[in-house]
């Protein structure tokens, strides 16, 4: 059966580091993350126009690639949830989280019983057609699966104790985007009050046990906040590191031409 190498890691005490799938609606995306190097993809239906069908698909590659596959829901209810675990998702991130008896709801249906309440439908591919007890899958499934909960408002971080002590939370991870929004300074990801409150945040976690995480939007946040020690960090999305690579190739390119004319036109 399927195990959670990120999950693994993590509790090895490591830092993982994975991205964002958002627009391209395609499994060889998760292929190419995956031969990059990255612990983990992030599907995101919050805000993906991604369907049940699309995940599914990104799932089995990512699974058969080694990488680990993590999806958003779009928000706290069973039905989305129960589904997005029965396509395959290795974990789950939950949105915008500032009620820890609705958090405490949420991690319930990510367990199968005595653990949780999720309802049994695992089929035959998600366990890769192992012939298994229902109760030996269900307590791998439980061990395997990976809860996210995002911190993103001012009033999540207030609760943040409370929060981060409700059974079952084990990864907390910081939606800065919209964090830097609560905090009255859209978009300064290096904004006094924001740096200031992620830090404090990563002391929250390490003293309730939980681990911290972070999701960025370019690789220098990501190296910065890891270094914090932030230890499950996404470093943007798939849509961005296309746009920066190519900017950076085409830009390269360019420069060369500008810079040696006579060389080119005398190759000409």
């Amino acid at each position: 059966m399927r195990t959670n190498h990120t999950l693994e890691k993590l509790r090895r005490g490591e830092t993982v580091f994975g991205c964002a799938i958002q627009c391209y609606r395609s499994p060889m995306v998760v292929k190419t993350l995956a031969a990059a190097g990255f612990d983990y993809v992030f599907i995101d239906l919050e805000h993906g126009a991604f369907d049940v069908e699309t995940v599914q698909d990104m799932v089995e590659a990512a699974v058969a690639a080694g990488i680990t596959p993590l999806v958003r829901v779009g928000e706290l209810l069973y039905s989305l949830v129960a589904r997005a675990l029965d396509v395959g998702a290795q974990g789950i991130v939950l949105p915008r989280v500032e009620d820890p008896a609705l958090l405490a709801t949420a991690l319930q249906w990510m367990r199968f019983p005595p653990e949780g309440c999720r309802g049994f439908g695992v089929l035959p591919p998600l366990v890769d057609f192992a012939q298994k007890p229902m109760a030996a899958i269900m307590e791998h499934m439980n061990r395997n699966t990976m809860a996210v909960v995002q911190f993103e408002t001012v009033t999540a971080l207030e609760r943040a104790e409370e929060l981060l002590g409700v059974k079952g939370v084990e990864v907390a991870m910081i939606g800065p985007a919209d964090l830097s929004v609560s905090l009255g300074c859209p978009g300064e990801f290096t904004a006094p009050q924001l740096v200031r409150a992620v830090e404090r945040f990563i002391g929250q976690c390490e003293r309730a046990g939980v681990i911290p995480g972070i999701h960025c939007r370019d690789a220098a946040q990501a190296e910065y906040w890891a270094l914090q020690g932030m230890r499950l960090v996404g470093a943007g999305g798939e849509h961005r590191l296309l746009l920066e690579r190519a900017c950076q190739v085409v830009g390269a390119l360019r420069l060369a031409v500008r810079q040696a004319p006579c060389e080119t036109a005398e190759r000409r």
